[in-house]
């Protein structure tokens, strides 16, 4: 891994949803109202994680499971309701407390939440990992280091989600560009064809024991985004 592009751009990322985006991530994450843009976001980020959640097995007792990018936890605390030991982790010291807060019930298992590095090899070994829109700010090939890194750690199943290279995407990412920088702007994302992504993960993973599984675009409104599925052999 490019250690200086991927610490910088997680220091990015920490900057812009501890300072800039803390609140309206709250705001978006609840069921409070909000634009109608930011709908079809909600929605299809609600989406994803039910998806996500359904490739995972519906009786977690015993298993442990990292949140890689847990935002307010809602994915940490569906998958506590059946059964599993979550490490809920997140950049963002504030929005790790926030979701400290959104656990109101007595769950069957446990989570943790920590505010700090997924990569960070003292968080042990996990059955399952989720990592979802949490890659989908790096490069490919730091996100494919990424992958790697986890599944070092990983027994089972890592499920994650990037950002397609589609048409639409590409035109919002080439404006983006083009647009002046603003220090309150979210951090860019970076699309990359599902192919070429099957490739790489293929070619590095592949030898290592794991094999792509299934795979869902979910496209609401203003957001698209696509999961992916890695099973241990």
């Amino acid at each position: 891994m490019a250690a200086g592009s991927y610490t910088e751009r997680r220091g990015q990322l920490q900057t812009y949803f501890d300072r800039t985006a803390v609140e309206a991530w709250k705001k978006l994450t609840s069921d409070a109202p909000v634009s109608r843009i930011r709908e079809t976001v909600r929605a299809g980020r609600d989406r994803m994680r039910a998806t996500l959640l359904s490739w995972l097995p519906d009786d977690l007792r015993g298993s442990r499971l990292l949140d890689a990018g847990c935002g307010t936890g809602a994915l940490a605390i569906e998958a506590a309701r059946r059964g599993a030991n979550v490490v809920a982790i997140d950049l963002s010291p504030k929005l790790v407390a926030h979701a400290r807060e959104l656990v109101t019930e007595a769950l069957p298992g446990q989570i943790e939440f920590r505010s700090g590095d997924m990569l960070d090899p003292a968080l042990g070994e996990f059955d399952h990992v989720v990592g979802m829109d949490s890659l989908i700010h790096y490069s490919p090939e730091d996100a494919l280091d990424v992958l790697e890194g986890l599944t070092t750690r990983t027994a089972n199943s890592l499920l994650f989600t990037f950002a397609p290279r589609t048409p639409a995407l590409a035109l919002m990412h080439a404006v983006g560009r083009l647009l002046p920088h603003r220090t309150d702007r979210a951090p860019a994302i970076h699309p990359v064809a599902e192919d070429r992504l099957k490739r790489m993960i293929t070619g590095t993973l592949g030898p290592a024991g794991w094999d792509v599984g299934r795979t869902e675009r979910i496209s609401s409104g203003f957001y698209t985004s696509q999961a992916l599925e890695l099973q241990r052999r």
